[in-house]
Protein backbone atom coordinates (compact mmCIF):
# COMPACT_ATOMS: atom_id res chain seq x y z
CA UNK A 1 0.00 0.00 0.00
CA UNK A 2 1.17 3.46 -0.93
CA UNK A 3 2.18 5.85 1.70
CA UNK A 4 0.52 9.05 0.09
CA UNK A 5 -2.26 9.42 -3.17
CA UNK A 6 0.45 9.97 -5.59
CA UNK A 7 1.92 6.75 -4.49
CA UNK A 8 -1.34 4.52 -5.27
CA UNK A 9 -1.65 2.31 -8.06
CA UNK A 10 -4.04 0.14 -9.62
CA UNK A 11 -2.09 -2.91 -10.09
CA UNK A 12 -0.83 -2.72 -7.03
CA UNK A 13 -2.99 -0.82 -4.46
CA UNK A 14 -6.89 -1.04 -6.29
CA UNK A 15 -6.70 -4.13 -8.17
CA UNK A 16 -6.66 -6.50 -5.01
CA UNK A 17 -9.92 -4.95 -3.99
CA UNK A 18 -11.58 -4.42 -7.11
CA UNK A 19 -11.00 -8.22 -7.61
CA UNK A 20 -12.14 -8.96 -3.89
CA UNK A 21 -15.51 -7.55 -4.10
CA UNK A 22 -16.39 -6.24 -7.30
CA UNK A 23 -15.16 -8.53 -10.17
CA UNK A 24 -17.30 -11.26 -8.98
CA UNK A 25 -20.57 -9.57 -10.85
CA UNK A 26 -18.70 -7.19 -12.71
CA UNK A 27 -17.26 -9.49 -15.69
CA UNK A 28 -18.58 -10.97 -19.08
CA UNK A 29 -21.85 -13.09 -18.18
CA UNK A 30 -22.72 -11.86 -14.78
CA UNK A 31 -25.52 -9.17 -13.83
CA UNK A 32 -22.87 -6.17 -13.07
CA UNK A 33 -23.28 -3.88 -15.70
CA UNK A 34 -19.97 -3.32 -16.56
CA UNK A 35 -16.92 -5.50 -16.50
CA UNK A 36 -14.11 -4.45 -13.83
CA UNK A 37 -11.13 -7.11 -15.03
CA UNK A 38 -8.73 -4.77 -16.53
CA UNK A 39 -6.63 -1.22 -15.65
CA UNK A 40 -9.02 0.12 -18.81
CA UNK A 41 -12.27 -1.05 -17.72
CA UNK A 42 -11.81 0.04 -13.94
CA UNK A 43 -9.94 3.60 -14.84
CA UNK A 44 -13.04 4.23 -17.03
CA UNK A 45 -15.43 4.24 -14.18
CA UNK A 46 -12.96 5.43 -11.66
CA UNK A 47 -14.82 8.50 -10.01
CA UNK A 48 -18.20 6.75 -10.88
CA UNK A 49 -16.81 3.98 -8.57
CA UNK A 50 -14.94 6.19 -5.66
CA UNK A 51 -18.43 7.79 -5.39
CA UNK A 52 -20.71 4.76 -5.07
CA UNK A 53 -18.15 3.13 -2.63
CA UNK A 54 -17.96 6.42 -0.16
CA UNK A 55 -21.75 6.22 0.08
CA UNK A 56 -21.83 2.65 1.05
CA UNK A 57 -23.99 1.49 -2.06
CA UNK A 58 -21.55 -0.72 -3.25
CA UNK A 59 -20.74 -3.36 -3.15
CA UNK A 60 -24.24 -4.04 -2.11
CA UNK A 61 -24.26 -5.41 1.55
CA UNK A 62 -27.26 -3.86 3.49
CA UNK A 63 -26.24 -5.22 7.36
CA UNK A 64 -24.62 -2.71 9.23
CA UNK A 65 -20.92 -4.61 9.80
CA UNK A 66 -19.96 -2.86 13.14
CA UNK A 67 -23.51 -4.14 14.59
CA UNK A 68 -23.24 -7.76 13.90
CA UNK A 69 -21.22 -9.98 11.35
CA UNK A 70 -22.54 -12.66 8.43
CA UNK A 71 -20.57 -15.16 6.38
CA UNK A 72 -19.86 -13.75 2.89
CA UNK A 73 -19.45 -10.21 4.31
CA UNK A 74 -18.65 -7.82 1.69
CA UNK A 75 -17.90 -4.37 3.39
CA UNK A 76 -14.40 -1.98 2.32
CA UNK A 77 -12.81 -0.72 4.89
CA UNK A 78 -11.85 2.62 5.62
CA UNK A 79 -8.28 2.36 4.24
CA UNK A 80 -9.87 0.84 1.34
CA UNK A 81 -12.19 3.31 0.71
CA UNK A 82 -9.28 5.69 1.15
CA UNK A 83 -7.01 4.20 -1.10
CA UNK A 84 -9.76 4.29 -3.93
CA UNK A 85 -10.16 7.94 -3.38
CA UNK A 86 -6.85 9.00 -3.25
CA UNK A 87 -6.06 6.45 -6.35
CA UNK A 88 -8.86 9.14 -8.14
CA UNK A 89 -7.20 12.40 -7.31
CA UNK A 90 -3.86 10.67 -8.56
CA UNK A 91 -5.18 10.45 -11.88
CA UNK A 92 -5.75 7.09 -11.75
CA UNK A 93 -1.80 5.53 -12.45
CA UNK A 94 -1.97 2.51 -13.57
CA UNK A 95 1.44 1.27 -12.08
CA UNK A 96 3.63 -1.94 -12.98
CA UNK A 97 1.79 -4.60 -14.42
CA UNK A 98 4.06 -7.25 -13.02
CA UNK A 99 2.16 -6.32 -9.39
CA UNK A 100 -1.07 -7.11 -10.30
CA UNK A 101 -2.37 -10.39 -8.09
CA UNK A 102 -4.53 -11.22 -11.16
CA UNK A 103 -8.11 -11.78 -11.34
CA UNK A 104 -9.41 -14.63 -8.67
CA UNK A 105 -10.59 -17.82 -10.14
CA UNK A 106 -13.96 -17.90 -9.99
CA UNK A 107 -16.15 -21.11 -9.79
CA UNK A 108 -18.29 -21.75 -12.87
CA UNK A 109 -20.37 -25.10 -11.40
CA UNK A 110 -21.10 -25.76 -8.07
CA UNK A 111 -19.03 -24.64 -4.83
CA UNK A 112 -19.81 -27.22 -2.67
CA UNK A 113 -19.34 -30.81 -4.83
CA UNK A 114 -21.27 -33.15 -6.77
CA UNK A 115 -25.38 -32.45 -6.17
CA UNK A 116 -27.05 -35.59 -5.69
CA UNK A 117 -30.28 -33.94 -7.36
CA UNK A 118 -30.57 -31.28 -9.96
CA UNK A 119 -34.03 -29.80 -10.01
CA UNK A 120 -34.49 -27.59 -13.10
CA UNK A 121 -37.25 -25.32 -14.53
CA UNK A 122 -39.70 -27.45 -16.70
CA UNK A 123 -39.09 -24.79 -19.95
CA UNK A 124 -36.89 -21.32 -20.20
CA UNK A 125 -38.39 -18.14 -19.55
CA UNK A 126 -37.76 -15.36 -21.00
CA UNK A 127 -37.30 -11.46 -19.25
CA UNK A 128 -38.22 -8.81 -21.51
CA UNK A 129 -36.12 -6.52 -22.68
CA UNK A 130 -38.57 -3.12 -21.32
CA UNK A 131 -35.97 -2.14 -18.61
CA UNK A 132 -38.14 -3.58 -15.28
CA UNK A 133 -37.44 -5.62 -12.62
CA UNK A 134 -39.66 -8.83 -12.58
CA UNK A 135 -40.12 -11.03 -9.80
CA UNK A 136 -41.77 -14.37 -10.95
CA UNK A 137 -42.07 -17.81 -9.45
CA UNK A 138 -41.36 -21.23 -10.78
CA UNK A 139 -42.11 -24.37 -9.35
CA UNK A 140 -39.86 -27.47 -9.21
CA UNK A 141 -41.49 -30.65 -8.78
CA UNK A 142 -39.10 -32.65 -6.61
CA UNK A 143 -40.64 -36.14 -7.07
CA UNK A 144 -38.89 -37.76 -4.30
CA UNK A 145 -40.24 -41.20 -3.57
CA UNK A 146 -40.11 -40.66 0.42
CA UNK A 147 -38.93 -37.06 2.73
CA UNK A 148 -35.45 -36.30 1.71
CA UNK A 149 -32.81 -35.20 4.11
CA UNK A 150 -30.98 -32.45 2.96
CA UNK A 151 -27.43 -30.78 3.65
CA UNK A 152 -27.21 -27.88 1.45
CA UNK A 153 -29.58 -26.80 -1.48
CA UNK A 154 -27.41 -24.65 -4.31
CA UNK A 155 -29.03 -22.19 -6.97
CA UNK A 156 -27.61 -22.46 -10.10
CA UNK A 157 -29.23 -19.20 -12.22
CA UNK A 158 -29.03 -19.81 -15.76
CA UNK A 159 -28.46 -16.66 -16.83
CA UNK A 160 -26.53 -14.44 -14.69
CA UNK A 161 -27.12 -11.19 -16.91
CA UNK A 162 -30.77 -10.95 -15.49
CA UNK A 163 -30.34 -13.01 -12.30
CA UNK A 164 -30.67 -10.59 -9.30
CA UNK A 165 -31.72 -13.07 -6.34
CA UNK A 166 -33.63 -15.58 -5.67
CA UNK A 167 -35.65 -17.17 -2.82
CA UNK A 168 -36.85 -20.66 -2.13
CA UNK A 169 -39.74 -21.87 -1.04
CA UNK A 170 -41.56 -25.45 0.05
CA UNK A 171 -45.58 -26.11 -1.27
CA UNK A 172 -46.79 -29.81 -0.38
CA UNK A 173 -50.26 -28.10 -1.11
CA UNK A 174 -50.55 -28.11 -5.04
CA UNK A 175 -51.48 -24.31 -4.69
CA UNK A 176 -48.17 -23.03 -6.38
CA UNK A 177 -48.69 -25.66 -9.25
CA UNK A 178 -52.18 -24.04 -9.42
CA UNK A 179 -51.14 -21.06 -9.68
CA UNK A 180 -48.43 -22.00 -12.79
CA UNK A 181 -51.58 -23.93 -14.49
CA UNK A 182 -53.22 -20.86 -14.38
CA UNK A 183 -50.53 -18.66 -15.73
CA UNK A 184 -49.65 -18.79 -19.90
CA UNK A 185 -46.55 -18.57 -19.49
CA UNK A 186 -43.74 -20.30 -17.48
CA UNK A 187 -44.23 -19.88 -13.79
CA UNK A 188 -46.55 -17.18 -12.46
CA UNK A 189 -45.72 -13.63 -11.60
CA UNK A 190 -45.06 -13.14 -7.54
CA UNK A 191 -43.72 -10.11 -6.11
CA UNK A 192 -43.43 -10.20 -1.97
CA UNK A 193 -44.17 -14.12 -1.73
CA UNK A 194 -45.59 -16.68 -3.49
CA UNK A 195 -49.11 -15.86 -3.47
CA UNK A 196 -50.33 -18.34 -0.47
CA UNK A 197 -49.20 -19.73 2.39
CA UNK A 198 -46.88 -22.15 1.96
CA UNK A 199 -45.54 -24.78 3.90
CA UNK A 200 -42.09 -22.65 4.06
CA UNK A 201 -41.85 -19.41 2.27
CA UNK A 202 -38.21 -18.67 3.23
CA UNK A 203 -36.68 -22.08 2.77
CA UNK A 204 -33.32 -20.77 1.40
CA UNK A 205 -32.05 -17.79 -0.61
CA UNK A 206 -29.93 -16.61 -3.10
CA UNK A 207 -27.74 -14.04 -4.52
CA UNK A 208 -24.92 -12.83 -6.74
CA UNK A 209 -21.40 -13.68 -4.78
CA UNK A 210 -23.03 -15.96 -1.68
CA UNK A 211 -21.89 -19.49 -1.02
CA UNK A 212 -25.05 -22.05 -0.18
CA UNK A 213 -25.56 -22.78 3.45
CA UNK A 214 -23.61 -26.01 4.11
CA UNK A 215 -25.40 -27.33 7.22
CA UNK A 216 -22.56 -28.88 9.65
CA UNK A 217 -22.64 -32.62 10.58
CA UNK A 218 -25.72 -34.18 12.02
CA UNK A 219 -28.20 -31.00 10.82
CA UNK A 220 -30.06 -30.85 8.12
CA UNK A 221 -33.66 -30.18 6.83
CA UNK A 222 -36.37 -32.44 5.07
CA UNK A 223 -38.16 -32.08 2.25
CA UNK A 224 -41.84 -34.27 1.95
CA UNK A 225 -42.08 -36.55 -0.18
CA UNK A 226 -43.93 -35.33 -3.24
CA UNK A 227 -43.70 -31.73 -2.40
CA UNK A 228 -42.62 -29.05 -4.74
CA UNK A 229 -39.39 -26.49 -4.21
CA UNK A 230 -40.43 -23.04 -5.38
CA UNK A 231 -38.14 -20.43 -6.63
CA UNK A 232 -38.86 -16.98 -6.67
CA UNK A 233 -36.39 -15.12 -9.22
CA UNK A 234 -35.74 -11.53 -9.30
CA UNK A 235 -34.80 -10.36 -12.61
CA UNK A 236 -32.71 -6.94 -13.14
CA UNK A 237 -33.95 -4.66 -15.70
CA UNK A 238 -32.26 -5.39 -19.09
CA UNK A 239 -32.36 -3.68 -22.55
CA UNK A 240 -32.29 -6.77 -24.73
CA UNK A 241 -35.07 -10.06 -23.92
CA UNK A 242 -33.03 -12.22 -22.35
CA UNK A 243 -33.74 -16.39 -21.20
CA UNK A 244 -33.25 -18.33 -18.19
CA UNK A 245 -33.58 -21.77 -17.28
CA UNK A 246 -32.25 -21.84 -12.92
CA UNK A 247 -31.36 -25.06 -11.75
CA UNK A 248 -31.49 -25.94 -7.87
CA UNK A 249 -28.80 -27.98 -6.91
CA UNK A 250 -30.04 -30.45 -3.90
CA UNK A 251 -27.49 -32.20 -1.68
CA UNK A 252 -28.40 -35.08 0.58
CA UNK A 253 -27.21 -35.71 3.75
CA UNK A 254 -24.63 -38.59 4.12
CA UNK A 255 -25.22 -39.18 7.71
CA UNK A 256 -28.57 -39.45 10.03
CA UNK A 257 -30.13 -35.58 10.80
CA UNK A 258 -29.60 -35.65 14.56
CA UNK A 259 -31.26 -31.91 14.17
CA UNK A 260 -33.79 -30.45 12.00
CA UNK A 261 -33.65 -27.21 10.92
CA UNK A 262 -36.84 -25.26 11.89
CA UNK A 263 -37.50 -21.81 10.77
CA UNK A 264 -38.97 -19.47 13.04
CA UNK A 265 -41.20 -16.04 11.57
CA UNK A 266 -42.03 -13.78 13.37
CA UNK A 267 -45.26 -11.63 11.89
CA UNK A 268 -47.70 -9.22 11.91
CA UNK A 269 -48.90 -11.00 15.08
CA UNK A 270 -46.28 -10.18 17.69
CA UNK A 271 -46.83 -6.34 17.33
CA UNK A 272 -48.66 -4.70 20.13
CA UNK A 273 -50.41 -2.32 17.64
CA UNK A 274 -52.30 -3.14 14.34
CA UNK A 275 -50.50 -3.06 11.31
CA UNK A 276 -51.50 0.11 9.14
CA UNK A 277 -49.45 2.34 7.22
CA UNK A 278 -50.97 5.92 7.46
CA UNK A 279 -50.51 8.29 4.37
CA UNK A 280 -47.70 11.00 4.82
CA UNK A 281 -46.36 9.27 7.32
CA UNK A 282 -42.87 7.93 8.77
CA UNK A 283 -44.35 4.72 11.20
CA UNK A 284 -42.29 2.28 13.49
CA UNK A 285 -43.36 -1.17 14.79
CA UNK A 286 -42.12 -3.47 17.36
CA UNK A 287 -42.42 -6.82 17.45
CA UNK A 288 -41.79 -9.32 20.52
CA UNK A 289 -40.98 -13.50 20.47
CA UNK A 290 -40.52 -14.91 23.44
CA UNK A 291 -37.54 -17.82 23.30
CA UNK A 292 -39.23 -21.34 24.86
CA UNK A 293 -36.24 -23.02 24.41
CA UNK A 294 -32.03 -22.92 24.02
CA UNK A 295 -31.72 -22.66 20.51
CA UNK A 296 -28.67 -22.03 17.75
CA UNK A 297 -29.78 -19.86 15.29
CA UNK A 298 -28.34 -20.36 11.69
CA UNK A 299 -29.35 -17.03 9.38
CA UNK A 300 -31.61 -14.28 9.71
CA UNK A 301 -33.93 -12.68 7.07
CA UNK A 302 -35.68 -9.50 7.69
CA UNK A 303 -38.37 -9.01 5.23
CA UNK A 304 -40.60 -6.49 4.15
CA UNK A 305 -41.27 -4.64 0.59
CA UNK A 306 -41.03 -0.92 -1.04
CA UNK A 307 -41.73 1.27 2.00
CA UNK A 308 -39.82 -0.40 4.43
CA UNK A 309 -36.89 2.05 5.67
CA UNK A 310 -34.77 0.13 8.26
CA UNK A 311 -34.78 -3.09 10.72
CA UNK A 312 -33.31 -3.78 13.81
CA UNK A 313 -33.43 -7.35 15.53
CA UNK A 314 -31.90 -8.07 18.72
CA UNK A 315 -32.58 -10.66 21.78
CA UNK A 316 -32.68 -9.19 25.43
CA UNK A 317 -32.55 -11.86 28.65
CA UNK A 318 -35.75 -11.49 31.28
CA UNK A 319 -34.22 -9.06 33.43
CA UNK A 320 -32.88 -6.76 30.18
CA UNK A 321 -29.25 -6.49 31.21
CA UNK A 322 -28.08 -9.03 28.38
CA UNK A 323 -28.77 -7.79 24.77
CA UNK A 324 -27.87 -10.30 21.86
CA UNK A 325 -27.21 -8.01 18.45
CA UNK A 326 -28.69 -9.97 15.85
CA UNK A 327 -28.87 -7.94 12.81
CA UNK A 328 -29.08 -3.95 11.81
CA UNK A 329 -30.18 -2.42 8.34
CA UNK A 330 -30.19 0.91 8.64
CA UNK A 331 -31.37 1.20 4.97
CA UNK A 332 -33.50 -1.21 3.89
CA UNK A 333 -33.47 -2.37 -0.10
CA UNK A 334 -36.04 -4.63 -1.33
CA UNK A 335 -33.73 -5.68 -4.15
CA UNK A 336 -30.50 -6.82 -2.09
CA UNK A 337 -32.47 -8.74 0.48
CA UNK A 338 -31.64 -12.00 1.64
CA UNK A 339 -30.73 -14.91 4.32
CA UNK A 340 -27.66 -14.04 6.27
CA UNK A 341 -25.94 -16.67 7.57
CA UNK A 342 -23.98 -16.50 11.11
CA UNK A 343 -20.35 -17.28 11.09
CA UNK A 344 -21.08 -19.57 13.86
CA UNK A 345 -24.20 -20.87 15.30
CA UNK A 346 -25.31 -18.12 17.87
CA UNK A 347 -27.34 -19.15 21.26
CA UNK A 348 -29.94 -17.78 22.53
CA UNK A 349 -31.04 -19.20 25.86
CA UNK A 350 -34.12 -20.09 26.99
CA UNK A 351 -36.38 -17.33 28.53
CA UNK A 352 -35.17 -14.91 26.15
CA UNK A 353 -37.11 -12.38 23.55
CA UNK A 354 -36.13 -11.38 20.16
CA UNK A 355 -36.82 -8.02 19.05
CA UNK A 356 -37.57 -7.16 15.73
CA UNK A 357 -37.99 -3.23 14.96
CA UNK A 358 -38.92 -2.01 11.43
CA UNK A 359 -39.43 1.49 10.40
CA UNK A 360 -41.31 2.30 6.86
CA UNK A 361 -41.65 5.52 5.04
CA UNK A 362 -45.15 6.09 3.33
CA UNK A 363 -44.39 9.57 2.46
CA UNK A 364 -43.79 11.38 -0.94
CA UNK A 365 -40.28 11.36 -0.24
CA UNK A 366 -39.53 7.74 -0.54
CA UNK A 367 -38.32 7.40 -4.00
CA UNK A 368 -39.49 3.58 -4.03
CA UNK A 369 -43.06 4.34 -2.83
CA UNK A 370 -45.56 2.65 -5.60
CA UNK A 371 -48.35 5.04 -4.64
CA UNK A 372 -48.27 8.46 -5.73
CA UNK A 373 -49.53 10.38 -3.62
CA UNK A 374 -48.77 7.82 -0.86
CA UNK A 375 -52.02 6.11 0.22
CA UNK A 376 -53.48 4.05 3.14
CA UNK A 377 -51.36 0.76 3.07
CA UNK A 378 -51.94 -2.65 5.05
CA UNK A 379 -50.25 -5.88 4.91
CA UNK A 380 -50.18 -8.21 1.94
CA UNK A 381 -48.89 -9.85 -0.51
CA UNK A 382 -48.91 -6.96 -3.72
CA UNK A 383 -46.36 -4.87 -4.60
CA UNK A 384 -48.66 -1.82 -3.09
CA UNK A 385 -49.17 -3.74 0.01
CA UNK A 386 -46.53 -4.09 2.90
CA UNK A 387 -45.24 -7.23 5.39
CA UNK A 388 -43.55 -7.31 8.74
CA UNK A 389 -41.80 -10.64 9.09
CA UNK A 390 -38.32 -11.72 10.65
CA UNK A 391 -37.70 -15.55 9.31
CA UNK A 392 -34.76 -17.21 11.56
CA UNK A 393 -33.59 -20.54 11.31
CA UNK A 394 -32.60 -22.84 14.05
CA UNK A 395 -31.88 -25.94 15.63
CA UNK A 396 -31.98 -27.09 19.72
CA UNK A 397 -28.82 -25.95 21.34
CA UNK A 398 -26.38 -28.07 22.09
CA UNK A 399 -23.19 -27.88 24.17
CA UNK A 400 -20.19 -26.71 22.12
CA UNK A 401 -22.50 -24.71 19.54
CA UNK A 402 -20.75 -21.50 19.47
CA UNK A 403 -17.19 -22.98 18.11
CA UNK A 404 -19.34 -24.53 15.18
CA UNK A 405 -18.58 -22.88 11.75
CA UNK A 406 -21.01 -22.03 9.20
CA UNK A 407 -18.64 -20.53 6.38
CA UNK A 408 -16.22 -21.88 4.88
CA UNK A 409 -13.44 -23.66 6.79
CA UNK A 410 -10.63 -21.27 6.88
CA UNK A 411 -7.52 -22.83 5.64
CA UNK A 412 -5.37 -21.58 8.23
CA UNK A 413 -5.90 -19.11 11.06
CA UNK A 414 -3.74 -16.54 11.57
CA UNK A 415 -2.36 -16.56 8.20
CA UNK A 416 -3.44 -13.03 7.29
CA UNK A 417 -1.26 -12.80 4.27
CA UNK A 418 -1.83 -15.89 2.81
CA UNK A 419 1.79 -16.89 2.72
CA UNK A 420 1.36 -20.49 4.30
CA UNK A 421 2.97 -19.84 7.03
CA UNK A 422 2.34 -17.19 10.28
CA UNK A 423 5.68 -15.08 10.31
CA UNK A 424 6.64 -11.81 10.57
CA UNK A 425 4.15 -10.52 7.71
CA UNK A 426 1.31 -11.49 9.51
CA UNK A 427 2.36 -9.89 12.92
CA UNK A 428 3.16 -6.88 10.86
CA UNK A 429 -0.74 -6.70 9.36
CA UNK A 430 -2.02 -7.39 13.19
CA UNK A 431 0.10 -4.53 14.22
CA UNK A 432 -0.92 -2.13 10.98
CA UNK A 433 -4.56 -2.65 11.87
CA UNK A 434 -4.36 -2.82 16.23
CA UNK A 435 -7.37 -0.67 17.13
CA UNK A 436 -9.48 -1.33 14.15
CA UNK A 437 -12.98 -1.67 15.19
CA UNK A 438 -15.21 -2.21 12.46
CA UNK A 439 -14.28 -5.16 9.19
CA UNK A 440 -11.27 -5.58 10.45
CA UNK A 441 -8.63 -8.20 8.39
CA UNK A 442 -6.69 -8.85 11.51
CA UNK A 443 -9.65 -9.78 14.04
CA UNK A 444 -8.59 -13.60 14.83
CA UNK A 445 -10.48 -14.14 17.92
CA UNK A 446 -13.89 -12.76 16.18
CA UNK A 447 -15.43 -9.88 18.82
CA UNK A 448 -15.30 -7.23 15.85
CA UNK A 449 -12.30 -5.88 17.18
CA UNK A 450 -8.24 -5.67 16.94
CA UNK A 451 -7.06 -5.89 20.51
CA UNK A 452 -3.83 -7.54 22.37
CA UNK A 453 -6.20 -10.76 22.23
CA UNK A 454 -5.47 -11.07 19.04
CA UNK A 455 -2.22 -10.56 18.95
CA UNK A 456 -1.96 -13.01 21.95
CA UNK A 457 -3.47 -15.68 19.23
CA UNK A 458 -1.17 -14.86 16.61
CA UNK A 459 1.80 -15.81 18.48
CA UNK A 460 0.40 -18.74 19.75
CA UNK A 461 0.80 -19.88 16.31
CA UNK A 462 3.99 -17.58 14.95
CA UNK A 463 6.11 -20.42 12.75
CA UNK A 464 3.13 -22.54 12.22
CA UNK A 465 3.16 -23.72 8.34
CA UNK A 466 0.47 -24.05 6.74
CA UNK A 467 -1.12 -27.48 5.10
Amino acid sequence: MGLDGQSVTFHEDVAPIIYGNCTECHREGEIGPMPFTTYAEVAAYGEFIEYVTSIGYMPPWTPDPEYSHFVGEKVLTAEELETLSDWVSAGKPEGDPAANPGLPDFPSGSQIGEPDHVLTMAEPYVHDGDMTDEYRVFVLPTEFGEDASIRALEVMPGNHTIAHHAILGLDDSGQAAALDAGDPEPGYEGFGGFGFAALSSFFGAWVPGALPVDYPPGIGRSIPAGADLLVQMHYGPSAISESDQTEVNVFLTEEPIEREVTTAIMGPQHLDVPFILPPDQISSFHGTFPVAADVSLINIAPHCHLIGASWLVYATSPDNQDTIPLISIPEWDFNWQGFFTFPTLTKIPQGYTLHGEATYDNTASNPFNPNDPPAWVSFGEGTEDEMFFVFLDFVLYEEGDESISLGPDAPCPGDLTGDDIIGVSDALLILSEFGCQSGCQADLDEDGLVTVSDVLFLLGLYGTPCE
